[in-house]
């Protein structure tokens, strides 16, 4: 059983959060963030995408209308990753951010990535960010993966959003 491994080509196709008001879930998503709006369940569901894919997240209210975030120390999910295809497109969104003033709760350079974070409406994480090309990221001398937490160059970042 410790000799399998999963295939290479595997992707997380998605993720579903529970969420508290569906329309604030949706302006932040959609009207911030800029993902499209494919399907609607009523007022209960959506579920939205990049570029036309069924979805990427859904979102929903069936077990958590009304409720408040979980607690910061609880089991659950720690942040959704949504990746950017270049630095540019990260660049544009950290301005998009900047100019909304919506808060931003960390910015950080980890060698393989770049990365922003933020927290949606009911205070689920979320990270922003763009990974190097693979030829970039830092190993040691015997080719082992290095990464680190270091500060991200915001002003370098912001000159590729214009």
């Amino acid at each position: 059983m410790n000799d399998y491994k999963i295939p290479a080509q595997t992707r997380i196709g998605h993720v579903h959060l529970k969420v508290s008001d569906l329309q604030k879930s949706l302006d932040f998503y959609c009207g911030l963030l800029g993902f499209e709006k494919m399907v609607m369940y009523g007022d209960q569901a959506a579920f939205i995408s990049a570029g036309g894919y069924h979805h990427h997240i859904g979102l929903n209210t069936w077990h958590s209308k009304g409720a408040s975030p979980a607690p910061e120390y609880a089991p659950g999910l720690y942040h959704t990753a949504i990746l950017y295809p270049e630095r540019k497109d990260l660049a544009v969104i950290l301005k998009r951010l900047i100019e909304a003033r919506y808060q931003i709760t960390g910015a950080s350079d980890h060698g393989v990535s770049e990365a922003i974070y933020l927290n949606d409406p009911d205070q689920n994480g979320v990270e922003l960010y763009w990974d190097r090309p693979e030829e970039l990221w830092p190993v040691d001398q015997d080719g082992n993966l290095t990464m680190f937490t270091r500060r991200l160059d915001i002003e370098g970042l912001l000159q590729l959003a214009n």
